[in-house]
């Protein structure tokens, strides 16, 4: 793989993908792979499910690169965003979602035991009342808290404008502090 690869942005990467370039397609692979798989697991709270997401989506850009467009002036990553988004929740339609994956680091592990325990604990809680947001709260959070997108990044991506979104947010943080009143 030549060493200018890695220094190139995405549409040029994109536009080697096309061409049918495997390497191309797998420096930008390695450089957002974690990203996209970090928001698959926040939606899917499964590690393997998060995995065969990111996968599909990739796989699904390797087979049919003309998918992107760059003309559109969107940024890959705004776009790829979207793909893996409508997968997850193509997925959560299938299936009943799963417990959280005890094996996921939820928390820094600092503190006593009994610190750790009770911090586990309330994010677990915190995390199952995401999980039980309706589809588009739970994007908008995602995307603004979870990937520490802008709000106009995130508008963008959901297809959405910027004061809907701001809505979806509130309606979403005044749901998670009313459900989280039970726990305490």
């Amino acid at each position: 793989m030549p060493d200018s690869w890695p220094d190139k942005d995405d549409n040029e990467l994109l536009a080697l993908v096309k061409d049918g370039s495997p390497q191309a397609f797998n420096v930008l692979v390695e450089r957002h792979v974690e990203r996209f798989y970090r928001l698959a697991y926040r939606y899917l709270q499964d590690r393997a499910t998060a995995e065969d997401i990111v996968q599909d989506a990739f796989l699904k850009l390797w087979q049919e690169p003309n998918l992107w467009q760059a003309d559109r002036e969107a940024k890959f990553t705004t776009w790829f965003y979207r793909i893996v988004i409508n997968l997850c929740l193509d997925w959560r339609k299938k299936k009943r979602p799963l417990e959280l994956d005890p094996q996921m680091p939820l928390v820094d592990t600092t503190g006593t035991a009994d610190e750790i325990m009770i911090r586990n604990e309330e994010q677990e809680m915190l995390e199952r009342e995401i999980a039980a947001l309706p589809d588009r709260q739970r994007t908008a959070l995602n995307l603004c808290f979870g990937e520490g997108l802008s709000n106009q990044e995130a508008a963008v991506i959901m297809g959405i404008k910027l004061k809907a979104l701001q809505s979806l947010i509130m309606r979403a943080k005044t749901t998670l502090r009313e459900r989280m009143k039970l726990y305490l």
